[in-house]
């Protein structure tokens, strides 16, 4: 059976050590060739802009620019590129923040190579990976973050009011909007006025605004 076109690998980390490491682990594999190393955050965004590799392995201690910002510029010079995190940071700030800038796995460096490889097939297969050491803090900490947020002044309103919302902007007047619901004018003007009160906003043509952004109605 004919072999695919092995996946393009750009490494960015600053010990040769470590490189030197990956790219053997890599060069004994035919599913992976290295198009390039990088010991820096700069050389690693130029690389991945130049070359568009399909996965960046990177590290997060980098001279120069560090690996959260190396991570978002390579996501947005090289879109379709996987970047697995490689580094020793077990704390949730680094976690998360990688998380957040658009890492697709999160591999730490006391891992073995077997976990690696799984690693790299799991993200480049357009899965999440997540070292076993954090996956259970990384699930916990979603889970308080969830409980902690707050709904927003939009999902507090009530069903009636968004109806009201969506015609207001829609351009319906007073009336119109009483017949089709089938209420008074005057609640209709109530409902309209606790709107404005509870968004903080004061004319219908910021209501209107904001009716499109949540995407009642298009423009």
């Amino acid at each position: 059976m004919a072999r695919g076109k092995p996946h393009r690998v750009l490494i960015a980390e600053d010990h040769s050590l470590m490189r030197d490491g990956l790219r053997s682990l890599l060069g004994s594999r035919h599913e992976y060739t290295v198009v390039a190393e990088a010991s820096e955050g700069l050389g690693a965004i130029r690389h991945a802009q130049q070359l568009q590799p399909d996965l960046v392995l990177l590290d997060l201690s980098m001279p120069g620019t560090n690996g959260i910002e190396a991570l978002k510029e390579i996501k947005r010079v090289s879109e379709q590129t996987r970047v697995l995190v490689i580094t020793a940071h077990k704390d949730e700030e680094h976690i998360f923040a990688a998380l957040k800038a658009g890492a697709d796995g999160y591999f730490l460096k006391d891992d073995d190579s077997e976990e690696l490889l799984t690693a790299l097939k799991c993200v480049l297969n357009g899965e999440r990976f997540l070292s076993p050491a954090i996956a259970t803090k990384v699930v916990a900490g979603y889970l308080v973050q969830e409980a902690s947020l707050k709904p927003s002044v939009y999902e507090l309103l009530s069903v009636r009011e968004r109806e009201i919302l969506k015609l207001v902007a829609e351009g319906k007047r007073t009336r119109e909007i009483a017949e089709y619901l089938c209420l008074s004018p005057k609640t209709v003007e109530r409902h309209r006025t606790n709107l404005m009160k509870h968004l903080g906003l004061h004319s219908i043509a910021a209501l209107t605004s904001y009716a499109i952004e949540k995407g009642l109605v298009a423009l």
